[in-house]
């Protein structure tokens, strides 16, 4: 029998989970190899323990020491630690471990293991930047070390342009798992970044196993440069959107909205429209666009959820313009001409004008002018001379202004992939598949979210450059194993034709990983000398999750290392 003293209890959540998935890119393991030391404490399981406190979303994490006090160690990392070892001293030195061992090989390295451990598809290569504030100052750039990336001023994304910050540049596929990472400088341009990734992107993907021939570089408008456009055509296949700020952009919308032959793409939405929250309907018109002396494909699309603030913009033209010719009509009145010649020829000039949302119906009426004096008896005057005015009505013009708000509704993609899209395409790549290749670009969006969530970086504290480099190795590796979680999840859902109770316990095929979190929110684990198991036991909806995701109890009872070693 147990001594009272020898029960323990640990809340673990769902960091086992977290753990059993970075066994399977064999965290640990890879980092030991490629990271020279000699500290007590391997650096793998130093980089594991930061994972870990990193995805608790209860502690920031420079509070590491403080989360493991009550933890069950030897459960989360595999092997048994004095929970004394476990300072900002020895996490401090192992970061800068990771610095000297260069984090972006380190971060292919085990890029390449989630490839090939969960068969992520890698046909579509997105590519974003964002940019991270930091408070407080910061070493300058060391001479002696020019690859340190430099903390200052710039361009910030986070409308904070009294801070310093730095730059995360971000290659994601299979949607949005993250396959390369690299901060750049605080004040580094999107355009220049763009720049920098084509000149060696076959060298990035062919690092982590993907055929650059066989993959499509999906980015943003800044990467539409006379540049990046000259370096893809290389052997780049791309997507992108065309800025605005080309002429080309405004004539091939002009083009299609006159042309009204869109075909229809439906609604794209992987989850189903509500009453609430009804889907976007998309149309397409292809055409083409030369840039630079280079003809590519354009597909101007049409969204039914109009953008609301060129919307916005477009009401206040119209009633902009309404005033302004309103004031001009009311003033007309006050001008009389001599002749209906000279008239004539004003309300000619006036007819000339050109008004983008109204129309003015003229006329020229005779305005009499009568001699001194009452009227005689029979109720007549003399006329003296005869005078002529101009009067106009105002009414808006339905058709311009509805041409205009279906303009204002489309955005340009283009792109160099052909037809019959890359080498092995499954299938044509016509309008619809560049739209909906396009469209995963938000996936990336949503990991800038991950990586500056508050929850999970709380600020950015250290003070040498290199460090906050090895602190983004450590937040990247993060979003890979919440990413995986995700993308295996759903991949069974798919394939299996099944659901998992969502939120309210509503079924869906697209469980998010911070959904699954919370249904392992209540995990305690007793602990009975070497023996665990979970108190209460797994309810039905904890099991669906763990076949969901290729896991079964023993990750929650049973300590598993592939590390003996450390």
């Amino acid at each position: 029998m147990f001594e009272l003293q020898e029960i323990e209890f640990y809340d673990v959540y769902h960091l086992p989970i977290i753990k059993a998935y970075a066994d399977r890119i064999d965290l640990v393991n890879t980092i030991n190899r490629l990271v020279p030391s000699r500290m007590a404490i391997r650096p793998g399981t130093l980089v594991l323990a930061m994972v870990l406190d990193a995805l608790s979303g209860r502690h920031p994490l420079y509070r590491i020491d403080s989360f493991y006090k009550n933890k069950d160690i030897e459960l989360l990392l595999g092997q048994s630690l004095d929970v004394g070892k476990l300072t900002d001293d020895n996490f401090g030195r192992v970061l800068d471990h990771l610095y000297e061992a260069n984090t972006t090989h380190l971060y292919s390295e085990l890029a390449m293991n989630a490839l090939r451990v969960f068969g992520v598809p890698t046909r579509h290569i997105h590519h974003d930047t964002t940019t991270v504030s930091v408070f407080g100052q910061y070493n300058a750039q060391d001479p002696d070390c020019p690859r340190t990336i430099k903390i200052t001023q710039g361009y910030s994304k986070d409308h904070r342009p009294d801070l310093n910050q730095f730059v995360i540049s971000l290659l994601c596929t299979g949607g949005n798992v993250p396959i390369f990472s690299k901060l750049e400088d605080g004040n580094a341009s999107d355009k220049k970044i763009n720049n920098a990734l084509l000149t060696d992107v076959s060298q990035k993907l062919a690092r982590v196993g993907i055929d650059p021939a066989a993959s499509i570089t999906i980015a943003d408008s800044a990467f539409v440069t006379e540049e990046n456009l000259r370096l893809a055509g290389y052997g780049t296949l791309f997507i992108s959107r065309l800025p605005a700020t080309f002429g080309e952009h405004q004539r091939v919308i002009r083009e299609a909205v006159e042309s009204q032959t869109w075909r229809d793409y439906g609604i794209l939405a992987v989850t189903a429209p509500t009453r609430n929250r009804p889907g976007t309907h998309y149309r397409g018109y292809e055409t083409t666009v030369n840039l630079y002396e280079q003809t590519y494909r354009a597909i101007v699309v049409h969204s039914s959820a109009h953008d609301r603030r060129r919307q916005k913009r477009l009401e206040r033209e119209v009633d902009r313009e309404h005033r302004i010719l309103s004031k001009k009509l009311a003033a007309l009145p006050k001008t009389l001409y001599f002749c209906m010649a000279d008239a004539q020829t004003a309300l000619n000039k006036l007819q000339g004008e050109t008004h983008h949302y109204h129309q003015i119906d003229l006329s020229i009426v005779e305005r009499p002018q009568y001699a001194r004096g009452r009227p005689k008896a029979d109720g007549t005057q003399t006329l003296k001379e005869m005078r002529y005015e101009i009067c106009g009505k105002l009414r808006q013009n339905p058709e311009a202004v509805e041409m205009t708000r279906e303009q204002a509704g489309c955005f340009v993609l283009i792109s160099n992939v052909p037809a019959q899209g890359p080498p092995n395409a499954d299938t044509p790549y016509d309008g619809k598949k560049i739209l909906q290749a396009y469209k995963d670009q938000n996936g990336i969006e949503h990991n800038f979210s991950f990586l500056k969530d508050p929850a999970i970086i709380n600020a950015v504290f250290l003070k040498k450059p290199e460090r906050i480099e090895a602190l983004g190795l450590i937040l990247v590796i993060s979003l890979l194993l919440w990413r995986l979680i995700e993308f295996n999840m759903r991949t069974h859902l798919k394939k299996s034709k099944t659901t998992l109770p969502g939120w309210n316990n509503r079924p869906t095929q697209h469980p998010t990983t911070f959904m699954m979190t919370t249904k392992f929110d209540s995990i305690r684990i007793i602990k009975l000398g070497c023996q665990r198991a979970v108190n209460g036991g797994l309810s039905r909806v904890q099991e669906k999750y763990l076949v969901a995701l290729g896991l079964d109890g023993s990750v929650f009872v049973r300590p598993v290392s592939f590390h003996p070693s450390q």
